[in-house]
């Protein structure tokens, strides 16, 4: 298995598929993976556990003094990255700071590299919380996962480890009023003897009729491109089908970036 864990608060820069060069703040244990996720392509590998202890979460105060430090050295280096992104081993919302962290960050990018861009990948999961959309509407890119607009297929894909209802999530999505980004990996093959494929004509249908709910002022359209907990059963979507699927997204009005 060729699945990884960041070792340290502040990781990178790396070049990222999606936005360009990209310093990584991981806002949980450098050793495990804590998500409420337990996503079959996960390049972090399996979840173990979804209980937060405290103790063992990197202080706000730490993750303060790591990303000031590196983003003054990238100021004094003329190095800056593209973007700032809260990502790492699981869940960054799940991190019972998230909201002052993020003020955090954008103080510490503000007095030293104003024009980088912050960004937040997640899982969506908690967004039913005012602190945490209140948090994520802050941030420049507000990137928010959804595989699919079936439950079924959110249960296999996605393998919540709390009771997740696609029906009240996309509820949430829409309380953005449009200020998210939406996130879909698009995946085949198999996984636990079943069949794994979220681009057969009901999924699209489905999806796209979400996303016209949503209105969001983007969709990032990308697959597996490292290797997976679930090893060689799962498969990537080509190019050329990636960039179909974004065009029936454009032609309903909506910005798609595609990645393969």
């Amino acid at each position: 298995m060729g699945t990884f864990l960041f070792d340290r608060i502040v990781f990178g820069p790396v070049k990222s598929r999606r936005l360009g060069v990209s310093l990584g703040i991981n806002l949980l244990p450098s050793d495990r993976k804590i998500c409420n996720f337990n996503c079959i392509y996960c390049e972090c590998g399996w979840t173990c556990s979804t209980e937060i202890k405290k103790s063992s979460l990197p202080r706000r105060k730490e993750i303060y003094e790591a990303l000031g430090h590196r983003l003054q050295l990238m100021k004094e280096a003329g190095e800056p990255p593209d973007v700032i992104t809260f990502a790492g081993n699981g869940e960054p919302t799940l991190h019972p700071e998230f909201p002052d962290i993020i003020d955090d960050t954008i103080e510490l990018r503000n007095r030293y590299l104003p024009g980088v861009k912050i960004a937040v990948l997640s899982n969506a999961s908690t967004i039913d919380r005012p602190a945490i959309r209140e948090a994520l509407l802050k941030a420049d890119l507000n990137i928010l996962k959804l595989d699919s607009a079936l439950d079924v297929t959110v249960r296999t894909h996605n393998q919540p480890r709390i009771n997740i209802n696609v029906a009240d999530l996309i509820e949430n999505l829409k309380k953005f009023d449009g200020k998210l980004i939406i996130q879909t990996l698009f995946l085949r093959g198999t996984f636990n003897g079943k069949i794994i494929d979220n681009t057969t004509p009901e999924e699209i249908e489905a999806w796209l009729k979400v996303l016209e709910e949503i209105k969001p002022s983007e969709v990032m359209i990308y697959t597996i491109s490292r290797d997976t907990p679930a090893g060689r059963d799962l498969q990537k979507v080509p190019l050329k089908e990636l960039r179909h699927i974004a065009s029936m997204v454009k032609r309903i009005g909506i910005k798609t970036r595609v990645s393969g």
